[in-house]
């Protein structure tokens, strides 16, 4: 049995924070129902690349749903919403505040209808404070977080995180947040109000950034890709390709300079210190480089990894894909699509021993479960659903 078998959630969110947060859900047993917008659906089914004119992109976030299309302008739309509400146990939407409320569907009258609902909302900055109702994009929180103004390299200029943390971070937030609701629900019986921002997600991740500039007094900088407190912690050229290199302390230091043949480097004073080191950083990492020059990338993980100095490849997503260790740990699974066929998708990286998490079924096409779900939870009848679809409520 996996941990959420019996919690039904209503999903009413678009492109990637909430589909990858309900997504999460679904792997975990979850009875997550889609709400999407008749003909237009997700605007993420919009968005390439396309196998058999599916969305890939959509494919990728919205595994293990269920599809139901349902218009939330029309009054017998939201009628239906309410009766859904009715039966579930998390509501889960991305709209921009305000719009829930202008339809009558926000937490005060959800809560009347169901007073065990947890009621989780993501925006960009929240449903509070003076930009409360600004647009966001991933791109966006990203920028106005400072993120982007600690990325990229010395001196370079100000450079987006290569995926989209503005999206997935909240998308974690919230459902660690939905989790501790679900917990505190076991024995009060309440339900509660979720209000997770973009903005907020990664201003909470800006790790010591925060802390450097408060006791140092000097706005962080990107610095490539070394550590700000520790040395050698960074990327190194070889003969053919780049290494990460993580020796971070002073043992791991001397056999570093050892292994490159260099040891004269340990009684430097520039490096004997682990402060000197880091206060000197430009001046040994071409040194070191220098070291590096004489092997291989395989050589130089070979030796390094043998001594137990941490080091990794810096490697492509091909690479990635053919990686045993992704393998092993079951990281990429394969799924039949009926429309798209065989994807290969990013597997679960929450290993549970007694209630382990699976991907079961794909991502639905538009509408597919509208009146399965209909009947199931509703009692409607097919002539019902008929007529609801004939006059666009569907």
């Amino acid at each position: 049995m996996k941990p959420l078998e019996n919690i039904i959630v209503l999903d009413l969110t678009r492109i990637l924070s909430g589909p990858f947060c309900t997504m999460i859900l679904a792997d975990f047993g979850a009875n997550v129902i889609k709400i999407e917008l008749p003909d237009l659906g997700d605007e993420s089914r919009l968005l390439g690349p396309y196998v058999n004119n599916e969305s890939a992109y959509f494919m990728s976030l919205n595994r293990g749903k269920r599809s139901m299309t349902l218009n939330l302008k029309t009054e017998e739309g939201r009628a239906l919403l309410k009766a859904l509400i009715k039966k579930a146990d998390v509501l889960i939407e991305n709209y921009r505040p305000g719009t829930m409320d202008k339809w009558g569907l926000g937490y005060e009258e959800a809560r009347n209808l169901n007073p065990k609902l947890i009621y989780a909302s993501i925006s960009g900055f929240g449903h509070s404070g003076p930009y409360m109702k600004l647009p966001a994009y991933d791109i966006v929180v990203q920028g106005m977080s400072g993120i982007m103004s600690i990325t990229g390299q010395q001196d370079g200029p100000p450079t987006r995180v290569g995926t989209s943390i503005g999206d997935m971070v909240p998308g974690l937030f919230r459902n660690v947040g939905i989790m501790m609701a679900l917990y505190h629900r076991t024995f009060s019986g309440e339900g509660q109000r979720l209000d997770v921002a973009m903005f907020d997600s990664l201003v909470a991740i800006l790790e010591n950034a925060i802390a450097r500039y408060q006791v140092q007094k000097e706005v962080p900088k990107p610095i490539g890709n070394r550590h700000p407190a520790i040395t050698p912690f960074d990327s190194f050229s070889t003969k053919d390709g780049y290494i990460i290199v993580a020796a971070g302390n002073p043992k791991l230091f001397e056999q570093l300079c050892e292994l490159l043949g260099m040891p004269e480097l340990i009684k430097d004073e520039r490096f004997s210190e682990y402060a000197n080191r880091h206060q000197h950083e430009k001046e040994l990492k071409p040194l070191l480089e220098k070291g590096f020059s004489k092997f291989s990338q395989a050589e130089a993980l070979a030796m390094l990894g043998n001594a137990g100095i941490p080091c990794a490849p810096i490697n492509t997503i091909d690479r990635v894909m053919a990686d045993p260790q992704i393998e092993a740990r079951e990281m990429l699974v394969d799924i039949e699509h009926p429309v798209a066929g065989l994807l290969k998708l990013a597997g679960i990286p929450i290993k549970m021993s007694l209630t382990p998490g699976a991907v079961e079924r794909p991502a639905p096409t538009l509408g597919q479960d509208t009146d399965q779900i209909l009947k199931e939870f509703l009692g409607l009848t097919q002539d019902q659903i008929d007529d609801l679809r004939h006059r666009k409520v569907l």
